[in-house]
C-alpha cells in the first residue's frame, strides 16, 4: 500500500505540493519517524475522538505529545473519549490499521490542531500505511489546516 485513496484524490484536487518519504515497514508513529530520521516533534499524529452525541473529532498533534482531553472538552464545550479501534478502521478503509493520515478534509471531519505544529518549517504526515510519510512545508501544512480549529493541546509524553 501507499497513500491512502482518499488522501491521494484530495492532494490532487487542491493541487498540494508534497514530497513522499519512504521508510522501512513501522508500528506506530515513534517508529516511523526513527524510520525516517525526522524528529518526532515534526511528525503530525491523528487521534479519532467522539463525544456522546456522536460527534467526530480529528485531534492532530506532534508523535512526542499526548492528549490533554481537559484542554479539548474545554474549548468544545463536549467530554470526548477515544474511539475505539474497530470504527477507526471502518473510518479510515482506505488505510492499512494503526496508519491513520492527519487530513481532516478527505475523511469529512472536524479538526483541531496543535499549535505546536503551527510554525515548524516542515511537518510530516502519516500518509495511510506503514511505510510512507508525507512532507509539507509551513505554508502548505497552514493551508491545509485553515479550517482547524488551533489550540494547545498536547502535553508532554513520560517514558
Amino acid at each position: 500500500m501507499t497513500i491512502a485513496a482518499r488522501v491521494t484524490r484530495y492532494l490532487d484536487r487542491e493541487d498540494i505540493d508534497y514530497d513522499v518519504i519512504s521508510h522501512y515497514q513501522s508500528t506506530s508513529s515513534i517508529d516511523s519517524a526513527f524510520a525516517s530520521k525526522i524528529p518526532l516533534s515534526q511528525l503530525a499524529k491523528a487521534v479519532i475522538l467522539e463525544d456522546h452525541q456522536g460527534h467526530r473529532l480529528m485531534a492532530v498533534l506532534p508523535a512526542d505529545k499526548k492528549i490533554s482531553f481537559s484542554v479539548l472538552n474545554d474549548n468544545f464545550n463536549a467530554k470526548y473519549d477515544l474511539v475505539r479501534e474497530p470504527m477507526v478502521y471502518r473510518l479510515f478503509w482506505d488505510c492499512e490499521k494503526g496508519a491513520v493520515p492527519p487530513l481532516g478534509e478527505p475523511y469529512n471531519m472536524m479538526v483541531a490542531c496543535d499549535e505546536l505544529l503551527d510554525n515548524l518549517d516542515k511537518v510530516y504526515l502519516e500518509a495511510g500505511d506503514h511505510e510512507t510519510l508525507i512532507c509539507l512545508d509551513k505554508y502548505t501544512f497552514q493551508n491545509i489546516m485553515s479550517n482547524a480549529r488551533h489550540l494547545r493541546f498536547g502535553k508532554q509524553i513520560y517514558h
